[in-house]
């Protein structure tokens, strides 16, 4: 018994879990930057909803990220090693270009914008792709379920820079010194490129074709072709009601009347810590039901707490309510998240970790890219509240993909 126990605590308390904490977050902090802060200056300054949803197109790299993978996978750049060598390239990039927004005016400059947006995407999808492998090759499988929490969570706190922080600094100084600040907070991710080794289980693809070719094959192989398209399609499927509902959420908060502080101070902490809380105890009750029993659940759980939207846009500017909604609907977003993220874990090949995590994390990120471009017009055409049902509507048939890819009393096994 002690043996056991002692064993579960190194597998909490180590070096790894630490290196996991800053992966998240130098791996969240610009998705915030681009979903939370960017939709917030563009609305302060007064751009239409319809150029900010369509804003959601520059999400496009991370879509295809798994077109450039493989190379990532095959190909070494001259400093650090494999993986720290890409990631201190994309941080690099992410640094530059996010400090470089603050320089244009939305009203006279959003091509400008749009484009270092994109880069932004960019560097920041390609820096998903080597932190996502790094992190498999680093943890030993019975840690894998606790460090990818970990990273999720981290990943979480992130947005507090993006979505607190800075919208509290932009009402008492420009918003050039603004970007320069929240860039700053990637220099979290440059200094642990430098301190943190590359991992021993690395396995380089002898040729790009192998690189390319394989992880697809032998997904197609294991799954079958029905089976792999139903699991993308799941992928797909299974977040877009939440995502849609939450892709104009800041614009929402300002339609209500909330100034910028409140949101940074009510909004975005109460957003935060439900969907850490959702995160940690989804993984817990993960342990006791598996992985399938939690995607039905934290599944309906999701689309509940999306109608609770429609209650926050009757009420209008109630600070409560907005608090208690937010809450409530984070905290499915973290329950459902927890699931998620563990059911693509479950769905990857060991050897081929790195691109068919781009492969199904870019599916998963497919509603956040092309659906949320569409959400703009969707609000003006219907209007908010009936916006949020809509929302609803949609989150459905990822639960009843459930039946195919993950049956209520399917036998499987959870390594924790």
């Amino acid at each position: 018994m002690k043996n056991k126990k002692g064993d579960f605590w190194k597998s909490v308390w180590n070096k790894r879990m630490l290196i996991c904490i800053f992966t998240g977050f130098t791996s969240g902090l610009p998705l915030y930057i681009l979903i939370s802060l960017l939709p917030a200056w563009m609305r302060s300054e007064g751009i239409s909803l319809k150029s900010i949803g369509l804003f959601a197109l520059i999400g496009i790299p991370y879509t295809w990220k798994f077109l450039w993978a493989p190379a990532m996978d095959k190909y070494v750049l001259p400093f650090l090693g494999r993986r720290r060598g890409w990631m201190l390239l994309s941080q690099v990039g992410l640094l530059l270009s996010i400090a470089s927004f603050g320089f244009f005016d939305p009203k006279i400059s959003l091509l400008s914008i749009a484009i270092i947006a994109l880069f932004v995407a960019f560097f920041s999808a390609s820096q998903d792709i080597v932190i996502d492998a790094y992190r498999r090759e680093l943890l030993p499988d019975k840690e894998l379920g606790f460090g990818n929490s970990i990273h999720v969570n981290a990943y979480r706190v992130s947005g507090l820079i993006p979505g607190s922080l800075a919208l509290i600094l932009a009402d008492s100084m420009e918003w050039k010194f603004v970007f320069l600040i929240v860039s700053a907070f990637m220099g979290v991710g440059i200094i642990l490129t430098f301190f943190i080794t590359e991992p021993n289980l690395s396995s380089k693809p002898r040729t790009l074709t192998e690189a390319v070719v394989e992880p697809f094959k032998e997904f197609i192989n294991r799954k079958g072709l029905k089976g792999a398209f139903l699991i993308l399609a799941f992928m797909f499927l299974y977040k877009i009601g939440d995502n849609m509902a939450t892709a104009l959420a800041t614009p929402f908060y300002l339609d209500m009347g909330f100034t910028l502080s409140e949101i940074g101070i009510i909004a975005k902490n109460a957003t935060l810590w439900p969907a850490i809380i959702g995160g940690i105890l989804g993984g817990l009750l993960m342990i006791k039901i598996g992985i399938n029993r939690a995607l039905w659940i934290f599944g309906f759980v999701q689309i509940f707490t999306i109608l609770g939207f429609v209650f926050l846009a009757q009420a209008g500017n109630d600070k409560i309510v907005l608090a208690i909604v937010i809450s409530l609907e984070y905290l499915g977003v973290g329950l459902g998240t927890a699931a998620f993220v563990a059911f693509i874990a479950k769905s990857t090949h060991p050897k081929y970790t790195a691109t068919q995590l781009a492969l199904f994390t870019a599916f998963a990120s497919l509603p956040r890219t092309f659906a949320n471009s569409i959400v703009g017009f969707i609000v003006e055409s219907f209007g908010w509240q009936n916006f949020f049902i809509i929302c609803t509507i949609i989150a459905i048939p990822g639960i009843i993909l459930l039946f195919w890819v993950a049956p209520w009393n399917e036998k499987e096994k959870i390594k924790v």
